[in-house]
């Protein structure tokens, strides 16, 4: 469902509005749609309620299947409460579901009680949802019994599954107006949550305080407790991904185009270089070639870096001071600190997003298992948002207590690397080595993986153990960003842990990562060379997870200009040879490949007395020729 922020949504209208048409749509992008249909099938005489139904069946992809209500009214809220998180449902309309509870052969029925259980199971259902129904309240009270007893029920319906829901739409004349929450819709006709100051996307520029546009986030709240209850309780309101996809091992994301990068680097030998060309920086060109499917790239002008914030407690954090990954996340919405001063100075957008906080590694699993599937989804959904934003390459970035230790535990469990071998040394406020800090972190990393050492290994299980929350939500950023075809720039042990973690979801995951610096981390330069990935750069920055990557950016940007601006070397006749000076320039499009003499004297008229008879003929290959005169440089023949 094309939506910010919600699963379940009433759509009200009254009678020919396009609300259904519009319900219908806000379920398009879902690959299968459940179709839930309440009215009974009516008078068979009735040609003109056959049509209706007739058209509503026609207007259904064959994808969509069909699950009848009518027998059974109460058997709808059964419906949604057994429905699946990967599943969309598409309920049409309450109209007829409070036609047929008003049946007499229901009845008796307690309605109210029922109606309850409808409004309760659409606030409990993991399932995206979409109920239609007729918007009676603007009509005359009906002069019939029977007619007032039905506006009455499906009024009383409509409070109930409205206030459950957590969007309203009332269509009308075919336009849709949000009642619920009360903000202006996108241009696309969705709606989107009311952003709080701790949920803005910001953009750095010179005057720090203008924000970018309001950006999702896991219910506005900078902390989670440890055991995830507080994540995962907000995550029924966040979108689940909007292809319907369940992230789970082996899925089939595309891959960057295999001919683009190997031309490319081809084409980097014909440009009019003076010396041996762009060395290392080859690879930036044959990257951003094969992610952009030509090989002609170009730069990327349009970044957004995603700043990942969430603490780990227990000895992962040893060493940490208290409140500092906070405090360098409110630095970062605000436009300020080494982060946010380099997005401004390439021109690219800041997100900050809050994840949750990891539990003791060393005593418990980091992450619920169902927090765990909703951070997943909710890094895919910041990767598809970033999508349609038009953002040409991501920066991954992160700040959070413990980060490395945690990213050190999922190496250790990946790839069977030892805790002291792949985690960086501590350092205190004032830049002092705190050996001490080092060893705990050490230690909760070795604890950790002692206590899961019967635990399966598999991607979400390492999430939920050792990973944490930021861990969770980089690893969907991963995926989300591979099955839009977006280029990741990787910079730190939070976005190469997660990049580990991918493999086992999606093996195409790292042929869209580029690595821009290593910083001098073993962490890094175990997972990068497990993923082979090689750091472009060994500058051995360390501003921060995120700000190497957008110091190395400007850099990168001008090999993929002088790359696509350079013109091809021109061509020579020979060594030695002056031919150049007096040739056209190569065609910048496809043609001949040979240049042409600039001047060229005509060719002498053929004789008419037979002595082009007695002549020689030149030879047709190279070599000397005694008989004919040597060739003028000019291109003249010697007379």
């Amino acid at each position: 469902m094309s939506l910010d922020g919600w699963n379940t949504v009433l759509v009200l209208g009254g009678i020919r509005s396009g609300k259904s048409e519009f319900a219908e749509s806000l379920v398009a992008d879902a690959p299968t749609v459940r179709y839930v249909a309440t009215s009974s099938a009516g008078d068979p005489a009735d040609a003109e309620w056959a049509g209706r139904l007739a058209a509503h069946r026609a207007r259904r992809p064959g994808s969509w299947t069909t699950e009848e209500t009518a027998d059974e009214p109460r058997r709808l809220a059964d419906v949604l409460a057994s429905a699946g998180p990967n599943e969309t449902l598409l309920v049409d309309d309450l109209g007829g579901w409070v036609t047929v509870l008003l049946d007499p052969a229901h009845q008796p029925a307690d309605d109210v009680a029922t109606v309850a259980e409808l409004a309760a199971a659409i606030r409990d259902t993991s399932a995206r949802v979409v109920l239609v129904s007729p918007e009676v309240g603007l009509s005359l009270v009906p002069t019939t019994p029977l007619g007032r007893a039905f506006t009455d029920a499906l009024g009383a319906a409509n409070r109930a599954v409205a206030d459950a829901c957590d969007a309203v739409a009332l269509v009308v004349a075919g336009q849709p107006v949000w009642l619920k929450p009360a903000v202006a819709p996108r241009a696309a006709g969705l709606p989107a949550p009311q952003p709080t100051t701790a949920d803005r996307a910001v953009r750095p520029t010179a005057a720090p305080e203008t924000p970018s546009p309001a950006v999702l986030a896991p219910g506005g709240a900078t902390s989670a407790p440890a055991d995830g209850t507080a994540w995962a309780a907000p995550t029924m309101a966040l979108p689940m991904v909007a292809t319907g996809l369940v992230i789970q091992p082996g899925m089939e994301l595309p891959m960057p185009d295999e001919d683009a990068g190997p031309q490319s680097v081809e084409r980097l030998g014909t440009l009019d270089v003076p010396g041996a060309g762009f060395g290392t920086l080859e690879r930036v060109v044959a990257f951003a070639a094969a992610t952009q499917g030509t090989p002609t790239p170009v730069p990327w002008t349009t970044v957004r870096a995603l700043l990942l914030h969430g603490d780990h407690t227990g000895g992962a954090a040893a060493g940490s001071v208290p409140g500092e990954s906070s405090r360098r996340a409110r630095q970062a919405r605000a436009g300020a600190g080494p982060l946010a001063r380099l997005a401004a100075e390439v021109g690219a957008t800041l997100q900050v997003v809050d994840t949750p906080s990891a539990a003791p590694m060393e005593q418990e699993p980091a992450l619920a298992a169902t927090a765990v599937e909703s951070a997943l989804r909710y890094g895919w959904r910041l990767a598809e948002e970033a999508a349609d934003a038009g953002v040409q390459l991501l920066v991954l970035a992160a700040c959070g207590a413990g980060a490395d230790a945690a990213a050190a535990a999922v190496l250790a469990a990946t790839a069977g690397a030892e805790a002291p071998a792949v985690l960086g040394r501590v350092y205190t406020a004032d830049g002092q080595i705190d050996d001490a800090a080092w060893m705990v972190r050490c230690a909760a990393v070795r604890d950790a993986l002692h206590r899961t050492r019967r635990s399966p290994r598999d991607a979400k299980d390492v999430l939920a153990e050792l990973g944490g929350g930021d861990v969770a939500v980089a690893t969907g950023v991963l995926l989300g960003a591979t099955a839009r075809r977006l280029p990741v720039l990787l910079d730190g042990p939070v976005g190469l842990a997660a990049g580990m973690i991918s493999r086992d979801l999606a093996g195409q995951v790292r042929h869209w990562c580029l690595l821009a610096d290593h910083g001098g981390q073993p962490a890094v330069r175990l997972a990068a060379d497990v993923l082979g990935l090689t750091p472009l750069l060994d500058l051995r920055l360390d501003l921060g997870e995120g700000a190497n990557a957008l110091a190395a950016l400007p850099l990168l940007r001008s090999v993929l200009s002088l790359a696509a601006a350079l013109p091809v070397r021109p061509r020579r006749s020979g060594p030695g040879s002056d031919e150049a000076d007096f040739t056209e320039p190569e065609p910048a499009g496809p043609g001949p490949t040979t240049t042409r003499p600039a001047f060229t004297a005509p060719e002498p008229a053929e004789p008419t007395n037979g002595s082009a008879a007695s002549s020689e003929p030149a030879p047709a290959g190279s070599g000397p020729d005694g008989t004919q005169a040597e060739a003028d440089p000019s291109g003249r023949r010697a007379g």
